[in-house]
Formats: structure tokens, sequence, C-alpha cells
């Protein structure tokens, strides 16, 4: 058995010493419901996609800014690596952590703190749930219109942190376009305040968007304030079925036209996913034939109900008299609507029934993206063989998400599925990331969608934030 070599052991010693020490200092200063470590992390689920105990040298739990700025300037001081976490919801490892990393969580900061129904926005501590923020802002008759599946547990920090998206940004935009004002803790203490309530400050840069996106890697978000939106007295929701994929792009550009700008939602689910969904151990039952090439949820947002349900009828007849789609189903009630949305979804079937599963999330042209499905499919074929591909996603913004299982594929596989999904996106100048982010999964493929020039500028930016590098380090890219 080899064994380290002395000079190597004692560096490891003295590296275990010193963030034994600084956990230790860290308690002492703030308090053992602070800082968890030890067997206090044993309860602790490392994220979503890895339900493993969390490892980390400890677990840092402020309740205030003022704590926040002071852990992170301790850290900063002994050059400690700090993971930021959210609700652990992401797709691609940007929360990991690794026994000589500091994770810490801002769930102890989940309060809102104002709701301004005049000026429509909504302060809060980063803790607070997405789900918090839509009933609170749905009790003060407003609408905070990001959604998407991980609502319960997904924080706004983390949604701000990872710029989400969901199924409404073809009407709303992404989390950066609903984010007016940021509180932000850079790694050396210093705290960032620019709580910012106006939709128009053009007074110098507007920094908080250095912030969104940055995955934690530039500071730790610790308040925001919100931009609401008028709360909608109705929706309507339809789902169509159709044999091509032109029709798809047609019916879009129809539905854009004839709604008047409260077409809010417009998802697209191939026959694959549509058949998964729909079939059990799935609880969805299919509401339209299940052979059929592809199937269109859409859902528009408005005032009035019956005005919504009477314009989406009328664009569905001429929709109907163009030849654009075989089969239609309107949801007639909330519990049909949630029905029809449950079919969307439910994309957990794919990792429930099959596994190993490499999952995807990138963004292209529409006009691009039946040959692209089409090429990708052929080639995981010739490469795997039989193989399953589900696709679906938000096709009105150009964002698909794929997933690919197939019995002669390993795990060990997985550069080459990768790389199979990933290069064609480089012709199209598509991003081999629409809505997940980076993180530790994607960052073999940044320079598909980054050009040299902004990749490089991107380390100046956090080598000017972070000199030391110890705000979760290693996520997007390395810093040389």
């Amino acid at each position: 058995m080899d064994h380290p070599a002395d000079g190597a052991c004692g560096s490891f010693l003295e590296l275990q010493k010193h963030m034994d020490d600084l956990v230790a200092g860290l308690t002492a200063e703030f308090g053992k419901e602070c800082v968890l470590s030890g067997a206090d992390l044993a309860n602790r689920n490392s994220g979503y996609l890895d339900n493993s105990p969390l490892k980390a040298k400890a677990l840092l739990l402020p309740s205030t800014t003022s704590e926040v700025a002071r852990m992170l300037r301790l850290c900063n001081a002994a050059s400690q690596p700090v993971v930021p976490h959210g609700g652990l919801t992401n797709l691609v490892y940007n929360t990991r952590t690794t026994q000589n990393e500091i994770a810490i969580s801002l769930e102890r900061m989940a309060a809102v703190e104002a709701v301004d129904a005049t000026g429509g926005t909504m302060t809060v501590q980063a803790g607070v749930t997405l789900r918090q923020v839509q009933e609170t802002a749905s009790a003060a008759g407003l609408f905070f219109p990001l959604d998407l599946a991980a609502r319960d547990s997904a924080t706004v920090g983390g949604l701000i942190a990872n710029n989400a998206g969901g199924t409404r940004v073809l009407r709303y935009g992404m989390m950066r376009d609903l984010v007016l004002g940021l509180e932000v803790v850079l790694a050396d203490g210093t705290v960032l305040t620019a709580l910012n309530q106006m939709f128009k400050n053009n007074a110098g840069y507007d920094l908080k968007h250095l912030f969104i996106g940055s995955e934690g890697t530039l500071g730790v978000i610790t308040r925001a304030v919100l931009r609401l939106w008028p709360r909608p007295g109705g929706a309507a929701t339809a789902l169509l079925g159709m044999e091509r994929f032109d029709q798809v792009a047609e019916l879009l550009a129809l539905a854009q036209s004839q709604l008047s700008g409260a077409l809010s939602s417009f998802e697209v689910m191939w026959n694959d996913f549509y058949r998964l969904t729909t079939t059990p151990p799935a609880l969805s039952k299919p509401p339209l034939r299940s052979d059929l090439a592809l199937y269109v949820l859409l859902e528009t947002l408005g005032p009035e109900h019956a005005a919504q349900q009477a314009r989406l009828a009328d664009m569905l007849e001429k929709a109907h008299a163009r030849g654009l789609f075989s089969e239609a189903v309107v949801a007639a009630s909330s519990s049909q609507r949630q029905a029809l949305w449950r079919i969307r979804e439910d994309s957990e079937q794919i990792e429930a029934q099959f596994r190993p599963t490499f999952s995807f999330d990138v963004s292209l042209p529409i006009s691009a993206m039946e040959g692209y499905v089409t090429g990708i499919r052929l080639e995981l074929s010739r490469s795997f063989g039989q193989v399953k591909c589900w696709v679906f996603g938000h096709a009105a913004d150009g964002n698909l998400h794929v997933g690919v299982w197939g019995s002669a594929i390993r795990q060990s596989d997985q550069a080459q599925v990768e790389n199979i999904i990933y290069q064609p996106l480089l012709a199209l100048r598509g991003s081999v990331s629409a809505e997940h982010g980076i993180g530790l999964e994607k960052k073999a493929y940044l320079s598909l969608s980054r050009s040299a020039e902004e990749i490089a500028v991107m380390r100046r930016l956090k080598a000017a934030l972070d000199p030391q590098g110890i705000l979760n380090p290693g996520k997007i890219f390395d810093l040389s």
C-alpha cells in the first residue's frame, strides 16, 4: 500500500489543524447552532442530484447579513474555501463541497421584509423560497411570475445566483429581469448594499448583474428587491398535438400575434417524453392520442378569465383552419389546468425509471431545433445502439431539455454522450446552458458558448472581487 511522503503527510496534517482551528474559532464566536460540523452534518444531504450526507468541514448558518460578513471575513483571512448553499436544487453540481471546504447556507435568513404594492416590489432575505414569494405576492394582490417545479425548495438567493428561468420566460424574462436590487457580501466581508427599488436607475454600473448568474463565485447574496406584476385574473391553458415541427413554429408565431402579449408559456414535448409522463407508473393520463410526433402546452395570463378563454378559443380556431394541429384539449377548470401542467413538469420520471440517465439543458434557435434533435438522436443510435432520448422544454425561448439513456450506455460514456449533445451547438451559436448554469458539470464545455476573451474577463472579475479565490472555487471555470 502506498503512503504519502513525509512532507505531504505533514502538509495534510497542518491543513487539517488549520481548518480545525478555524471551525473552533467560528464556533466560539457564533455558537454551535450557527456552525455545524462532524456528526451534526450526517442528516444534511449534498443536494438534489446527490442525497448522500453533506461532505464539508462545517456548515455555517448565519441569521443576519452582519454574521455573513464576519464569517466570510474570518474565512478569507484563513484562505478557507466557502461554498454558498441555497435550496440545493441546482442541476450542475455548483453547490458540491469537499471535506476541505466550508458550506454557508442562508436558510435562517428567510424573511419577507416588505411588500410595496404601489411600487410593485418585494424585499426579501435570500433564504425565502420561491413558493413563499409567490404566495406573499398573491396575498397582496400581486404576482411574481417566475415559476419552476422546485418552487417549494428553491430559494431566492439560489435562483438569483443561477439566473433561473422556468416556464414563463417568454413573457416575463429570466430571474435577471425580475431583480431590481441586491445586497451581497463579498469574499473579504465587504457588504455591498444596493437595494434599489426603482425600475429605472441609470446611475453608473448596475452592479447587481455581476452577481446574477455568478453561481456564488463572486459574492454571497443576502437580500433582494424583486419586481412584482399585477395579479392575473385568469388563465387559459391548452394542450395540442401535431405531426410536424413546422406546425410548432407556425403555431408559436400565430399565438404571439393573436394573443396580444398575453402568451406566457409555450412548452413543447416530443412524443417520447409525452408517453413517458402519461404512462404508469407516471400518474398522468394521456388527454390526447399518444402517437402524435409533438405536443405543445401553451398558456395565457390576463385580467379576466372569460376573456382569456375567448381569445385562446379564437386563436385555436385560426390555427385549426391552417392545419397547425391534429388534436387539442382546453382546460375548463383549475384542476384540469394543473393536470395538463403535471404532464410537462413530471420530468422526474426519467431519473425514476432509468439509470444512469444523462440530462442536458441547451438553447438554440427554434429554426434549428428539428434538425438538431434529429441529428443527436441519429448520432446516439450510431454510437450506442438503441437509446431513449427524451426531448422537451421551453421552445419559445429557445430552451430544450434532453434526457438520454441506453442499455449499452455506461457512466464512463458520459464524455462521449456530452460531446454528441454539445458539439453541434457551436455551429448553431447555441448554448450548453440555457438556464441551469455551468457549475462543475459543464465547465469543460464553457468555451463552446463563450469566447476566450469572454472567459478571460470572467477570470479578471473573479480575481478582482475574490483575489484569494475562496468563493465556490473550481465552479464555472478554473482560475488559470
